[in-house]
């Protein structure tokens, strides 16, 4: 089976393309590096021992997805490409509804044109708004609080449409909430070009010394130790769920939305004690006030990957601070 992923050399893509491989699929790889390093090909194939091809180029340029397809017998697609930053989107809202609204539409249109009606789409908790409740199902309502959350729930709802005009389509919408880790071995793991997103690197950042302190925003929500509280997954976990989904949709018709989470929530002040025990280092923090929109606690009811997907996490909040510590270290070294 052959299997395309759109945006494979970043953070959770290049977690997945190992698992592919691992799992004895083919796989194709396009990516344009916008938030990701051209070095993480050959560390997959170091890896896993496997070689794969692979395309540099934009999702949203249709004439290269039709020259993939043509020179490819692709018989599913994962796709992960698409811009990502919650706060950048809010400062340029036009520039994520172009790419991650365009690329998504050339994607489908090609799988179309070509007979391949199988996809797994990477989407987020954040088309949950602010949950009624906790833990998330995946039957609560949807809403969006930025951009880059709605860009996501207009995908999904295009991905709704489109099997309703044409039943032979099978559409894993894959719910994430937090990744963070890295792979085992250390060379690969979240590095992304630009300012991070996510509360992990923040931390590294100021236990290798890059930074002096950790920024903590708000420590007056309604948790247990004030400080925000959300499901942190393990990439690698995470990852395989993105097999499951595979096997899933490769013998299925149908669309269907599944969280991928632990079902367990962890304040910022958790996760940072766990990496500071865990590695033996110092993580210096200060609590700042709260940032607009943050909500107080977020995690998953995961039960329904569990019993149509087959698919549980396994690795505790200890191997994501060990595994996300060991690969910066790693990079250092470099």
């Amino acid at each position: 089976m052959k299997v395309l992923v759109t945006g494979g050399t970043g953070f959770i893509g290049s977690h997945t393309c190992c698992e592919l491989l691992d799992a004895d699929y083919d796989v194709v790889v396009i990516d344009n590096f916008s938030n990701s390093k051209s070095d993480v090909i050959d560390k997959i194939k170091k890896i896993t021992g496997k070689d794969f091809k692979f395309y540099e180029g934009d999702v949203c340029d249709k004439s290269l997805l039709n020259k993939i397809f043509s020179e490819n017998k692709i018989d599913a697609v994962i796709h992960f490409a698409g811009y990502k930053a919650v706060g950048e989107s809010v400062a340029k809202p036009l520039m994520y509804y172009r790419n991650n609204i365009d690329s998504t539409l050339s994607l489908l249109e090609t799988m179309n044109e070509f007979g391949c009606k199988k996809i797994a789409f990477s989407s987020s908790a954040t088309v949950y708004g602010k949950p009624k409740s906790l833990p998330i199902k995946e039957d609560f309502s949807l809403s969006t609080t930025n951009p880059y959350g709605s860009t996501k729930l207009m995908i999904e709802d295009i991905l709704r449409d489109l099997y309703v005009s044409d039943n032979d389509w099978s559409i894993a919408i894959l719910r994430y909430f937090n990744p963070i880790g890295a792979h085992k071995s250390g060379l690969i793991g979240e590095n992304p070009n630009d300012i991070p997103n996510n509360l992990m690197p923040y931390i590294v950042k100021v236990a290798t010394g890059e930074l002096e302190c950790l920024s903590v925003f708000g420590n007056d929500y309604d948790t247990p130790d004030g400080t925000g509280v959300r499901d942190y997954i393990h990439v690698v976990d995470l990852a395989k769920g993105h097999i499951k989904a595979i096997e899933h949709i490769l013998n299925s018709r149908g669309v269907d939305a599944y969280n991928l989470g632990t079902g367990h929530g962890y304040s910022v002040l958790d996760l940072v004690k766990t990496f500071m025990d865990v590695n033996g280092v110092n993580v210096k923090y200060k609590i700042t006030d709260r940032r607009p929109g943050d909500i107080d606690a977020c995690y998953a009811d995961p039960s329904k990957a569990r019993d149509i997907l087959g698919w549980e996490a396994r690795l505790g909040i200890e191997d994501m601070c060990r595994d996300a510590y060991n690969f910066v270290k790693n990079v250092k070294e470099d």
